[in-house]
């Protein structure tokens, strides 16, 4: 792990608002052990209302292994959160065009002619299909990453899936003005846009934006898939087979988007990988340091993954 203690930074998004991120750097230039004598540069896109810091570690393991690495906090969330969480209706494409675009566009001019690349969790994934300059993003390690579309969700846990996230979590956004995930101890304390945009029923996530106050037009509907279609970097998605958010069926549905990656999706058993459970979140936990992390690793260091897990490959499009 680095010995490295990362720099605070704030990043502000096009419209102002100020984002609180840590940056790992190293203060060497790039050598030749680099793709190219080009230190890549890591972007980690959190999932869903859960702080920059639960990844420290991990961005910690990516610095030691010769990666310059940035976390952050989407608005509302963690050290980007405002004195009011009722005031502000903040929702996915907000974290995706200008919290993520924000990131990007600080990583290009801090680290210019780095690459830079990105690990995401969860709804992380799909923030880089909303980022305007994702066309310019290198590479891409996902975890769990899908949105969240309830017939996506674990059969065996589906239903009570649906009380606590769709019944559960917007009625006390209907009451506070904002999640209070942090008093249940279910996630941090969250906007009332992304619980919005969470609860939405449709299966496909344009269509999550077809009414309301924060209602997009069919053409800017369009023009948000054709935003997914712009990334071009290669792709790896992870996923378990005991994640109940991960399911084969989300991974794809979410995977379908990004048409121009090359994408390559392995899907794991934890029990092959010698665990008796991984999940939904556990993915970033220290424990996995020798084991898991060397997949993501592997994949942003040569684009290469473990001949040993080539049986697990669900699918590659082969681009």
């Amino acid at each position: 792990m680095s010995e490295v203690q990362p720099t605070r930074v704030t990043i502000h998004a096009e419209d102002g608002y100020a984002l609180t991120g840590q940056i790992w750097r190293h203060g060497n230039a790039p050598d030749a052990s680099c793709a190219n004598g080009l230190r890549p540069v890591v972007i980690i896109n959190p999932a869903t209302s859960v702080r920059c810091s639960y990844y420290s570690r991990f961005a910690g393991f990516l610095h030691t292994h010769g990666f310059d690495v940035i976390t952050y906090d989407y608005r509302g969330i963690g050290g980007s959160r405002p004195a009011s969480l009722r005031s502000l209706r903040a929702g996915w494409l907000d974290w995706g065009r200008l919290d993520f675009e924000a990131v990007l566009q600080m990583a290009f001019s801090t680290f210019p002619r780095q690459p830079v690349q990105v690990v995401a969790h969860s709804i992380g994934g799909v923030l880089v299909g909303l980022a305007p300059s994702n066309h310019l993003i290198d590479r891409v390690f996902t975890m769990g990453a899908q949105f969240a579309h309830w017939r996506d969700y674990a059969s065996h846990k589906r239903f009570g899936m649906l009380i606590k996230w769709h019944a559960i979590m917007p009625a006390l956004t209907t009451v506070l003005g904002y999640f209070p995930g942090g008093m249940l101890g279910w996630m941090e304390d969250t906007p009332r846009g992304v619980v919005r945009d969470w609860i939405a029923p449709q299966p496909r996530f344009e269509d999550a934006f077809r009414n309301g106050p924060h209602a997009l037009t069919e053409a800017e509907r369009k023009t948000l898939v054709k935003g997914f279609a712009a990334l071009h970097g290669p792709t790896l998605a992870l996923s378990v087979t005991d994640d109940e958010f991960g399911t084969a069926s989300a991974i794809e549905r979410l995977l379908a988007y990004f048409r121009n990656s090359a994408v390559t999706h392995l899907r794991i058993p934890p029990e092959a990988m010698g665990f008796r459970e991984i999940g939904h979140f556990a993915f970033f936990h220290s424990r996995f340091e020798t084991s898991l992390w060397q997949i993501p690793l592997d994949w942003l260091k040569a684009r290469s993954v473990r001949a040993d897990l080539a049986g697990f490959v669900v699918k590659t499009n082969g681009r």
